[in-house]
C-alpha cells in the first residue's frame, strides 16, 4: 500500500488534476509489486516506493516539499523493519533530494534512530547520498501557498487554498508484506505550509507516524502531527492486531475512531497486517492512496 496525504481533496482539479494523481500511484504501485514478486524484501520496496513518491512533484515530501515560514524547505522521514524492530528516521533535513534513503541508511548504521538537521545532513553526505540545491526543491507552486498563508495569517497544509474546507496532507508512504512475511513501513513529509522553522511533526517519530512489527502490522500515517504524537496513533493501532486480535480494516478503523475520540485528529493511515490484508481509514473526506491485497488487482482511491 501508498498513500499521498489526506484531506479534503476538492481542489485536486486545481493542482495536476485526479488523473494525474490515479496514474502516479498506480504506476507506483505496479513498480512495487514487480519488487516484491522478484523477492525483494518489504523494507526495500517501502524505501523504493517512497523515493519515487519523493521525487514527483505532485506530493508534499522530497522534491514536492512546501515552504516553512523563513521560505524553507524542511523535511521528515522514518522507516521501520517489522522484522527486528529497526528503525531509521531524520528530522528537519535540508538539501537531500531523498530523506528516506537518509532514514535508511540511519537504519542500517543502528547506533541512532533519529538525526536531524546539519547532522543528518553532514551523514547524509557522509553516506555519499545524492544532495540538490534550493531551487531544486521551491516551486512557485509553494512559493504562491506561502504568500498566501503569510497573507491569512494561518499555517495551513499542502494544496490548501485559504479557505476553509480545502485542505489537504500530502505526507506520503507506504506499507508491503514480503514474500518471507516480513513487513515494512516508511513515511516522508516537507512539513505544513509557513510552519515554524525546526517544527518537527509526527513523521519520522516511531510509533506516532510510522511503525512495523511481525506479530502486528505496519502502518503509515498521514494528518496534523501533533494529533498523531499525542495519540501515538501507529503504535496504537498495531497493539489493536496484536493484544485484541483485530485485522488490518479493524484496527484501522478503530486507531481512527481513537484519533478522533481523544484529540479531534485529522487525518489517515493504511495498515498491512500478518496476513496481508490491507486497509485504510481516514477522518478527513478523502485519502489518496492504492492498494495491492495478496498480489491481486490494484486499486487506487482519492476518496
Amino acid at each position: 500500500m501508498i498513500h499521498g496525504g489526506s484531506g479534503s481533496l476538492e481542489d485536486l482539479k486545481y493542482e495536476a488534476g485526479e488523473a494525474e494523481f490515479r496514474e502516479s500511484i498506480n504506476t507506483i504501485l505496479e513498480k512495487g509489486r514487480h519488487r516484491l514478486e522478484q523477492g525483494d524484501s518489504a523494507l526495500d520496496v517501502v524505501e523504493y516506493c517512497v523515493t519515487l513518491l519523493e521525487n514527483d512533484r505532485l506530493y508534499n515530501a522530497g522534491r514536492g516539499s512546501v515552504l516553512n515560514a523563513k521560505g524553507k524547505v524542511e523535511m521528515d522521514a522514518a522507516i521501520m523493519s517489522g522484522r527486528d524492530l529497526g528503525a531509521g528516521a531524520v528530522a528537519c533535513v535540508e538539501q537531500v533530494k531523498n530523506p528516506i534513503a537518509v532514514a535508511r541508511r540511519v537504519l542500517e548504521k543502528g547506533e541512532h534512530v533519529l538525526l536531524m538537521g546539519y547532522g543528518a545532513l553532514e551523514f547524509a553526505k557522509l553516506c555519499q547520498l545524492e544532495t540538490c540545491p534550493e531551487d531544486y526543491f521551491i516551486t512557485e507552486n509553494r512559493i504562491q501557498q506561502l504568500a498566501e498563508a503569510q497573507a491569512a495569517g494561518r499555517i495551513t497544509l499542502d494544496h490548501e487554498r485559504v479557505k476553509p474546507h480545502s485542505e489537504k496532507l500530502g505526507t506520503v508512504g507506504a506499507v508491503a508484506r514480503d514474500l518471507q512475511g516480513d513487513l515494512a513501513a516508511a513515511t516522508s513529509t516537507g512539513g505544513l505550509v509557513n510552519n515554524h522553522w525546526g517544527r518537527v511533526g509526527d513523521t519520522p517519530v516511531v510509533g506516532a507516524g510510522v511503525y512495523a512489527d511481525n506479530q502486528s502490522c505496519a502502518v503509515s500515517a498521514t494528518g496534523y502531527g501533533e494529533e498523531f504524537l499525542r495519540t501515538v496513533l501507529a503504535k496504537t493501532i498495531s497493539v489493536f492486531v496484536e493484544f485484541k486480535g483485530m485485522d488490518a480494516e479493524a484496527a484501522a478503523k478503530a486507531g481512527v475512531d481513537y484519533l478522533v475520540r481523544r484529540v479531534q485528529g485529522e487525518g489517515g493511515v493504511i495498515v498491512i497486517d500478518t496476513a496481508g490484508r490491507c486497509a485504510a481509514a481516514q477522518s478527513t473526506s478523502g485519502l489518496i492512496c492504492g492498494w495491492i491485497e495478496m498480489g491481486g488487482e490494484a486499486h487506487c482511491t482519492l476518496g
